[in-house]
């Protein structure tokens, strides 16, 4: 263990409790306004990222026991394209992000079948397709698609946040169930279908379910169910140097079953994403930069 990763411990951990639980800044962004509620097809949401080819657009997805589908939806919620794929299922779809690809210049979906409540899967997978345009259709087929297999260092775990850096084009996975979540990374994914992940880091956080980091690389969010933490880099830092240090919090209201996060495209702000709980339709709520 390097001496980087034990002062961020020291720091998170002073006098018993996290000190980034007592750093809220509320002069970053709102606390967030409603912009539209899901209908039934979008009812159990876990992933949610900004589209690349179509601009002002999130692609969503439901978690477990739901088809394997994906949804475009506009900034008001309203399902605007569905995407079927007919030889897969949804075995615990978690998170969704957005990078490059096999062939330079075109943009990828990256789908994490990555939930595993009962840590019995000994693999994770991760389904990689070109990004669809959206254009007259309302629901097309995804034929052409790859299967990525990721096998965790230290055995099964629940995942629900995935995420890609922009610049380096590495994958990073964060565990959830633990008093400590695992930080995973896979570097450079084009040239191979398994992968052995790297464990770099155990961050003092629990029940991590939704992360993203901004289209320039820049900034980080990550969630838990009651708060929401932020990263913003200071100097020349990888995503791993600027995960050690202690994240500020965002203002955020608890209580509401939201599983995921994204940021907008142009970092004007960020969305969170949430499920149909007690016959209350699940929220797009946006959290405007101040």
């Amino acid at each position: 263990m390097n001496n980087v990763f034990l002062c961020g411990v020291i720091l998170f951990f002073a006098c018993g409790k996290p000190i980034a639980q007592e750093v809220i800044r509320d002069d970053l962004f709102t606390e967030g306004e409603i912009q539209g509620k899901v209908n039934n097809q979008l009812s159990e949401a876990s992933g949610l990222v900004a589209s690349v080819n179509n601009i002002g657009y999130f692609w969503a997805h439901n978690d477990s026991g739901n088809p394997a589908q994906i949804f475009l939806i506009d900034q008001n919620a309203k399902i605007k394209l569905v995407c079927k794929f007919n030889r897969i299922k949804n075995r615990d779809w978690e998170d969704i992000a957005i990078g490059a690809g096999p062939q330079e210049g075109k943009n990828y979906i990256y789908v994490g079948d990555i939930g595993d409540n009962d840590a019995q899967y000994p693999l994770k997978l991760i389904y990689r397709f070109e990004e669809p345009l959206l254009m007259t259709e309302k629901e097309i087929i995804i034929a052409d698609y790859d299967t990525l297999i990721l096998k965790l260092p230290d055995g099964a775990r629940d995942a629900e946040a995935l995420m890609i850096d922009p610049n380096s084009q590495d994958m990073f996975l964060v565990s959830k169930r633990e008093d400590s979540v695992r930080l995973y990374q896979m570097d450079y994914l084009f040239q191979q279908d398994t992968f052995l992940t790297q464990r770099i880091a155990i961050l003092p956080f629990h029940n991590i379910n939704a992360a993203d980091i901004s289209a320039d690389g820049s900034e980080v969010l990550m969630k838990d169910y009651d708060n929401i933490f932020y990263w913003k880099k200071e100097e020349d830092e990888s995503i791993r140097e600027l995960l050690m240090r202690v994240p500020l919090q965002l203002p955020y209201k608890k209580g509401r079953q939201d599983e995921a996060i994204a940021w907008k495209r142009d970092g004007s702000g960020f969305y969170t994403l949430g499920e149909t709980v007690s016959g209350e339709k699940g929220k797009l709520v946006y959290h405007k930069r101040k």
